[in-house]
């Protein structure tokens, strides 16, 4: 018992046990330091963010992208609730009859190049990412789109083949401009390390690996913003975006909760601790050989590691144990089975299936040895931790798993991956895409009949009760035939210079802390 916790043991012992505790929490004393960025040599108001790197800029192939929220818009947006709120879309119509969405878009919109935005470039954009050649993630999010009609220029119907709930959800996508992507490839076109948009701010400079620099668009449709530039610094290591904001280099970064801890009760700081739909888990890749001969022993993997202690460990506390994709949606079905950590079950399931223990202490079956390796990002030492702890768990009973940190991730060859997903938005928004067959965002191959059945039934009624019967079958047969196994959800720490005012403590963040920018335009610097 006592070597299980050795691990988290010593990790526990190398933080310091303060965090940031509630959603904002000003500080005591003055370090004089920080704050550097927040006015330049002009007079003008400057916020430095600590970003990850970006090789490109492309909403419509990627997801999770902070920075597109700033450039860009979409028909739709979220709110503070993350309810859908109109954006370049003024109004829209729903006809149940002929599955049809009409929108009234606001005219007198500009791209950054002074263009006119039309209907024509909202076209371009839906029918891009639709089209299997481009390789979009976010396909499955418009594949019930049967026909994109203009009616004017600020006129366009979509009609749909079957309802599909979310869709306007899926309508906050950035739309991309037509007059300047129209015959591009759209995964390498130079567009997207120069990106037009028609968002509150638009790209000054990008000094590649270093910073990108965003100035405000002065004539943004929806409010010209109060804060006159912000910097995306490229800090890729979560240690160093604590050190920087230490030193002042940095104005608002977020930091790991072991780093956010340090800014708790400092004058000039302000924590904000904030709820996400943010999981991580381990992913299992189907399309190898050794899931495909050992898939039966997942379970096991699921029983044998300890959720609590990591969160404990890893989290200090600022996340839950996670059993399943959907904890903090409405449609959540808590009776599913969860895999509570119970190792004398793990072992159940390996002898059950064959398994013998070796003089090592690693279970073999047919003479080869029940293990597999964890490939997990470099630069994320949240998940780096959590994979070693769930690594040195899963040892502990008796099966052989270790983790590798690759310089590029090999999704169809590597054995498992230390995965994130997650949404505060409708619940078929990474749930469909991710767990369905042959969808974008399946970057495990897994494949379930049911379980596809039970998403594409969800997906079609806007009937609640329908709704929760259905998700709450895809929970069920889910927990049957894992596809991760689920660890935690985590909190978002984010530390800020406390000058900064109008960061929304209350909204729910999405995947990689995502949507603390959803208000940006209406942010002060004092």
């Amino acid at each position: 018992m006592k070597r299980r916790y050795a691990f988290l043991l010593c990790i526990i012992m190398n933080f310091v046990l303060t965090a940031c505790a509630g959603t904002a929490v000003p500080g005591d004393a003055a370090s004089g330091t920080q704050g550097k960025g927040l006015e330049d040599d002009n007079g003008e108001s400057v916020l430095v963010y600590g970003s990850g790197d970006y090789t490109r800029i492309n909403p419509a192939m990627d997801e999770h992208g902070e920075i597109n929220c700033l450039i860009f818009d979409g028909l739709t947006a979220h709110n503070g609730e993350n309810e859908v709120v109109p954006a370049l879309a003024k109004s829209w119509e729903f006809d149940d009859q002929s599955c049809t969405y009409t929108f009234h878009l606001n005219e007198g919109v500009k791209w950054h190049d002074g263009e006119p935005f039309t209907a024509e470039d909202v076209k371009f954009t839906i029918e891009t990412i639709m089209d299997p050649e481009n390789g979009s993630e976010n396909s499955p999010n418009y594949e019930d789109v049967e026909e994109i009609e203009i009616l004017d220029d600020y006129t366009i119907r979509f009609q749909l083949a079957a309802p599909n709930v979310a869709f306007l959800d899926y309508m906050t996508m950035a739309v991309l401009p037509e007059h300047l992507l129209l015959g591009e490839n759209m995964q390498e076109s130079d567009f997207f390390r120069s990106p037009v948009g028609t968002g509150p701010y638009r790209l000054e400079s990008w000094d590649v690996g270093q910073a990108i620099t965003l100035v405000k668009n002065e004539s943004y449709f929806r409010g010209v913003p109060n804060i006159d530039k912000v910097i995306f610094k490229i800090v890729p290591d979560d240690h160093a975006k604590a050190v920087q904001m230490e030193s002042g280099e940095l104005d608002l970064a977020l930091l790991t909760p072991q780093d956010a801890a340090g800014f708790a009760d400092r004058e000039g700081y302000t924590c904000y601790r904030m709820k996400t739909s943010d999981y991580r888990g381990i992913l299992f890749n189907f399309g190898n050989a050794y899931w495909q001969e050992n898939r039966d022993l997942i379970p096991a993997v699921c029983y044998a590691i300890d959720r609590e202690a990591i969160v404990d460990a890893i989290l200090l506390g600022q996340g839950s144990s996670a059993y399943g994709p959907l904890q903090r949606n409405i449609y959540n079905n808590e009776n599913v089975e969860r895999y509570a950590y119970a190792p004398e079950k793990a072992a159940e399931v390996l002898e059950n299936a064959g398994c013998i223990k070796n003089e090592e202490g690693f279970y073999e079956r047919d003479g080869k040895t029940i293990g597999f390796v964890i490939s997990v990002g470099a630069g994320d030492q949240v998940r780096i931790d959590i994979a070693q702890a769930a690594a040195q768990q899963l040892r502990e009973a008796g099966i052989d798993c270790s983790v590798e940190i690759p310089a590029q991730v090999d999704w169809g060859g590597q054995m498992a991956y230390l995965i994130g997903w997650g949404s505060p938005f409708d619940a078929d928004d990474h749930t469909y895409k991710v767990f369905g067959t042959g969808k974008g965002a399946n970057y495990s191959s897994y494949s379930n009949e049911k379980v596809d059945q039970y998403l594409i039934q969800a997906r079609r009624s806007d009937d609640p009760a329908v709704r929760r019967d259905a998700y709450g079958r895809f929970q069920e047969e889910l927990a049957k035939d894992p596809a991760f196994a689920f660890i935690c959800y985590v909190d978002a720490n984010y530390v800020a210079d406390s000058r900064i005012s109008g960061i929304s403590q209350d909204t729910v963040m999405g995947h990689h802390g995502v949507g603390i920018f959803w208000n940006i335009s209406e942010w002060t610097i004092s």
